[in-house]
């Protein structure tokens, strides 16, 4: 057997072998499900939106709650020269009771309910952005699984090549500039091998941030890419964002919170009463020594008519800002749901096109220009030319696989929860 069709020969089992090596260690891998898991539980940012909620929560229980009770001692007419004899003084001990003007207790506790709903949003626009992010650097980790194994299948040809070029060079078949041509193809894929191991470091390290774990903890993954989803129309993701996006759904907690404001700054004009029942020890030899008072205080709001008229103009503008910032978020999600659609299903056609065709055709050119020069109807520079093309198409098939679930995980992150079943089969991340 020849030697280039050797190197074919020995490509194949190469990626057999590097193939059924990284199924076996992949048993040992976290899956995308396991990732996301420990990311929910252990990621920083996750705790400090949690805790948020926590405070906002604890908060709410004294948020319509009466002020705390008074209890006052007043001691009245003590004499100078015997400032000890209370048996010639007015004793008066009394209790004293705030009680707001009817509906703001109310108004406060929706309020308070009403952050919490906005707080309870943002935890989850902070869950889903991390979310996110794992799956971006978990499929980005993955490609970088599949460009090794293409770069250890080019490798081995590259140096069986190499060392045909060497054979035919030494009896005169081939010039001295093809060995030369080989070393550089050589020289190239370490290069190529210093940038994806770059990457799939990167990756491993952002997983390991976003799960809480130190970046330089050893992980594996394991998953499949998408490659045929069925993606619902613009007007279905547009109402699945309505329903479920985080950030709308915490603008319209805040109207409620708008609205409860301006629903207390109107009842600004309602008093407040405080009331206080008290008993009074009148001096010895009083007709009556003990007694009882009870006393009613109100505020007067009309008579301060400036400070609650500003009061409620500023919760008028408040909710008006809150209903003008709604919709401008919503604007800015259905722009992100139409860009997100947009390159979904870009990735969608370049990876069919891939797929269906580029990589097809580069393997074929790739095995005539290998029997060709074998057979020297074709010079070193077509070979490798060849092989760099095969190794451009491979790795861009798999980062547009990878760049497919990137941006599916963007669209629905932009819609706020998950596509609606996925329709085909998809393809192991570790084989083609």
């Amino acid at each position: 057997m020849k030697l280039i069709s050797i190197a074919l020969l020995v490509c194949l089992v190469v990626s057999f072998a590097a193939a059924e090596q990284h199924s076996a260690s992949a048993a040992a891998g976290m899956s995308l499900e396991q990732i996301e898991a420990a990311a929910l539980t252990g990621n920083p940012e996750i705790r400090v939106a949690a805790r948020r909620v926590a405070v906002l929560e604890a908060h709410a229980g004294r948020a319509g709650a009466l002020d705390d009770p008074l209890f006052m001692y007043r001691d009245w007419g003590t004499p100078l020269k015997q400032p000890w004899n209370l048996n010639e003084a007015q004793n008066m001990f009394m209790l004293q009771q705030t009680f707001p003007g009817s509906g703001k207790r109310a108004a406060r506790s929706q309020i308070a309910n009403s952050e919490i709903e906005v707080a309870r949003q943002q935890f989850e626009a902070v869950r889903r952005d991390v979310q996110l992010r794992v799956r971006k650097a978990f499929y980005d980790l993955l490609r970088s699984y599949d460009e090794l194994r293409i770069h250890e299948q080019q490798a081995q040809f590259a140096n069986q090549a190499l060392e045909s070029a060497r054979i035919k060079y030494t009896v005169g078949r081939v010039p001295q500039q093809d060995v030369l041509k080989a070393q550089i193809a050589i020289s190239k894929l370490e290069e190529h091998l210093v940038m994806v191991e770059q990457e799939g470091e990167l990756a491993r390290a952002a997983l390991n941030t976003l799960m809480g774990r130190d970046p330089a903890t050893a992980l594996d993954v394991v998953g499949r890419y998408s490659t045929t989803v069925h993606i619902p129309s613009l007007l279905e993701l547009q109402r699945l964002a309505t329903e479920n996006r985080p950030e709308l759904r915490a603008y319209v907690a805040q109207e409620s919170v708008a609205e409860a404001n301006l629903s207390l700054a109107r009842k600004a004009y309602t008093p407040d009463y405080t009331v206080g029942l008290g008993y009074m020890l009148l001096p010895e030899g009083s007709p009556t020594r003990n007694n009882y008072m009870a006393e009613v205080t109100v505020n007067l709001p009309w008579l301060n008519r400036r400070k609650h008229e500003s009061e409620l103009q500023e919760a008028k503008a408040q909710d008006e800002t809150t209903r003008a910032e709604f919709e401008m978020q919503r604007s800015a999600v259905m722009l992100e749901i139409k860009e997100a659609l947009i390159k979904v299903h870009s990735a969608q056609r370049n990876l069919d096109l891939y797929r269906d065709t580029l990589k097809p055709q580069a393997e074929a050119t790739f095995k005539s220009a290998a029997a060709a020069y074998q057979h020297d109807r074709t010079d070193f520079l077509n070979l490798i030319d060849s092989q760099n093309m095969l190794l451009e198409v491979e790795s861009s098939f798999y980062r547009t696989a990878a760049e497919l679930d990137s941006r599916l995980a963007e669209l629905e992150r932009a819609i706020g929860t998950s596509l609606p079943e996925r329709g085909s089969e998809t393809q192991k991340g570790v084989q083609q």
